[in-house]
């Protein structure tokens, strides 16, 4: 007999819930290129919260001209880096995953040049990775940082 803990909101359904479809288009979250990710070795879709893709992967004109000599970035090759740190941490959430874990968020981090500020010396930047699923229930990764949930 398996022992069930009763809900916290009683037998009532859910009022309201917010999809992944609804985050995308309010720009909550941002899904990474689907080819540059299966590029990757990534077969899931992988999302980055706002804060996360600001903090790591967005790059135009504006960045490179604030700093104090050419970096060479673009929001491709930043994304190639996140996918790249993410792909050596795919094992991690695989094995939780596994073990029933699927809310578990593995760490990992990258290192980019800070898109804001003169400074050109990369720093490093720790994410936190959690495999979920989408709106239909086929994995997806999303990406975030250590702060946010």
């Amino acid at each position: 007999m398996t022992h069930h803990e009763p809900s916290p909101f009683g037998t009532g359904g859910i009022i309201h819930a917010y999809t992944r479809e609804q985050a995308l288009a309010d720009g909550v979250l941002i899904e990474l290129d689907p080819e540059l990710t299966r590029e990757a070795g990534i077969a899931a879709p992988v999302d980055l919260t706002t804060a996360a893709h600001a903090a790591v992967v967005a790059w135009g004109e504006t960045q490179e001209e604030a700093k104090s000599e050419g970096t060479g970035q673009d929001e491709t090759g930043r994304a190639w880096d996140v996918l790249t740190m993410l792909r050596l941490a795919a094992p991690a959430l695989h094995r939780r995953a596994l073990a029933g874990d699927r809310a578990a968020r593995v760490p990992f981090s990258v290192l980019v040049v800070p898109p804001t500020g003169a400074g050109v010396h990369p720093r490093m930047v720790c994410l936190h990775a959690v495999l979920g699923g989408d709106d239909l229930g086929r994995p997806l990764i999303t990406v975030m940082l250590p702060t946010e949930d």
